[in-house]
């Protein structure tokens, strides 16, 4: 069965159309959504069966894959993490919401939710209301990965259109909030001593100093 194509507005996100959204997730279903980045599939970390669909959509292994935990907050990512340093919550709070992954030690709960033996895991908040608001009446965070093309100049779908025409037999519902952007978050590793910049992206980190 084909997805269902849902418009969104940024601005104000009809709340029902969310709670569809939701009840989708919950049931086990995978979404294609906006981000302050690029466009993101996802899935309730706690459906199983979910997250193997998008590693069987995406042809990813999930024991080497780095997924990301989109949350509407920081308020609980202590769940997912082990303890944070002082100066990274702190860079945290202060990029957040925005346009940046932070990886982190893993608490117990990241490899069962995986099934592997993941010691690390990317905390994402973005500046988005549609994927905070998804997240926000979900209860909790979104396992996600961005979606990319094979499109040798372009290396992220930006038009929501041609995505659903794309993955609309693969995923249940695509979400059109309006073009993507074509940059990815930019991905700090804050597990050693000093911060280190894995992958630059939107996010600039001289703005958190």
């Amino acid at each position: 069965m084909a997805a269902e194509f849902i418009r969104l507005y940024e601005q104000n996100p009809d709340p029902k159309r969310v709670r569809q959204v939701v009840d989708v997730l919950r049931n086990g279903g995978i979404i294609i959504y906006p981000t302050d980045t690029v466009y993101g599939m996802g899935c309730d970390i706690s459906n199983q069966r979910a997250v193997e669909r998008i590693c069987k959509i995406k042809g990813i292994n999930p024991k080497k894959h780095n997924f990301s935990f989109v949350c509407a907050d920081l308020s609980n990512i202590s769940q997912y993490t082990r303890v944070i340093t002082k100066p990274v919550f702190k860079m945290m709070k202060k990029s957040l919401p925005g346009p940046f992954t932070f990886i982190l030690e893993a608490s117990s709960l990241v490899p069962k939710i995986l099934h592997s033996n993941k010691k690390t895991v990317g905390i994402r908040v973005p500046d988005h209301s549609i994927s905070r608001a998804i997240v926000e009446e979900l209860g909790q965070p979104i396992l996600s990965t961005s979606i990319r093309d094979e499109d040798e100049v372009i290396e992220y779908s930006t038009d929501p259109e041609l995505i659903f025409e794309k993955y609309q037999n693969l995923v249940d519902i695509v979400i059109d909030g309006g073009y993507g952007q074509n940059v990815a978050s930019t991905i700090l590793d804050c597990t050693g001593d000093e911060v280190e910049i894995i992958r630059q992206g939107l996010g600039q980190l001289e703005d958190l100093m």
